[in-house]
C-alpha cells in the first residue's frame, strides 16, 4: 500500500529537482491548427426573378423583382444564420381622369427560408419613390414580407403564387424576421426560380 505521505514528499522531491536542474516539466501536446478543422457543414438557398400578380381591384400593377440567399448549418437548419440580397415591389395605379401614380420600394433582405415549392423573404425597407408613401417607411427603417408558391410543372400544380405583407402601421408592432402571409395571389405574368436548401451532410 502507498503511503500518501511518501506520495506528497516524492512530489515534493521533483518540484525541488526541477528547480534545480531548471529543466520545465512537459508541456501538454500543443492543439491541432485552426486550418486542420474541417469547416462545419453548411447549405444555401435561393429565389429570383420577377412576376405580374393578381390584384383584385382593376387598374392595378404588381409586380415583384426579388434575388434572395440564405445560408443554413447543422445548428439552424430552419432559420439562416446569414441573408442577403433585394426584394423590389412595384406598384402602380390607373384611374380614369386621374395621372398615374406609381409608387415602388427596395428592400435589403434580411431573412429567406424555404422548403420544397415554398419560400419566405423579409427585408428592411432601404429606398421608395421620391414623394411617394414609402418614404416615411423608409425612415422607420420598416420590415416587409413576401412569400412564394412557385408552382412546378404538370397537372394539378396550379399557378405559382405571392402573397405581400404591406406595412404595419405606426404603434403597432414591426413584422417578424422571416415572417409573410400565405402565399393567395396568382401570378399573371413572370415567374420565380427557388433553390430549396439542400441536406447538411
Amino acid at each position: 500500500m502507498i503511503n500518501p505521505w511518501h506520495r506528497a514528499a516524492g512530489a515534493l522531491l521533483l518540484a525541488a529537482a526541477t528547480v534545480a536542474t531548471g529543466v520545465a516539466p512537459a508541456a501538454p501536446a500543443a492543439a491541432a491548427p485552426a486550418e486542420n478543422v474541417p469547416a462545419a457543414p453548411t447549405t444555401t438557398a435561393s429565389i429570383k426573378g420577377w412576376a405580374r400578380m393578381y390584384f383584385p381591384a382593376p387598374g392595378n400593377d404588381v409586380q415583384v423583382t426579388v434575388d434572395a440567399h440564405g445560408e443554413y448549418s447543422a445548428q439552424s437548419p430552419a432559420f439562416p444564420t446569414r441573408a442577403w440580397g433585394s426584394l423590389r415591389i412595384y406598384h402602380a395605379v390607373d384611374e380614369p381622369g386621374k395621372p398615374q401614380l406609381v409608387n415602388w420600394g427596395e428592400l435589403e433582405v434580411d431573412c429567406l427560408t424555404t422548403g420544397g415549392p415554398t419560400a419566405t423573404v423579409t427585408g428592411i425597407l432601404v429606398r421608395a419613390s421620391p414623394g411617394g408613401p414609402w418614404e416615411d417607411l423608409v425612415k422607420r427603417k420598416v420590415r416587409m414580407g413576401v412569400s412564394f408558391y412557385v408552382a412546378g410543372k404538370g397537372k394539378g400544380k396550379g399557378p405559382s403564387r405571392i402573397g405581400l405583407s404591406g406595412a404595419t402601421a405606426p404603434g403597432q408592432p414591426p413584422l417578424t424576421k422571416c415572417m409573410a402571409p400565405a402565399a393567395d395571389a396568382p401570378l399573371t405574368r413572370g415567374g420565380y426560380v427557388l433553390k430549396d436548401k439542400g441536406p447538411l451532410s
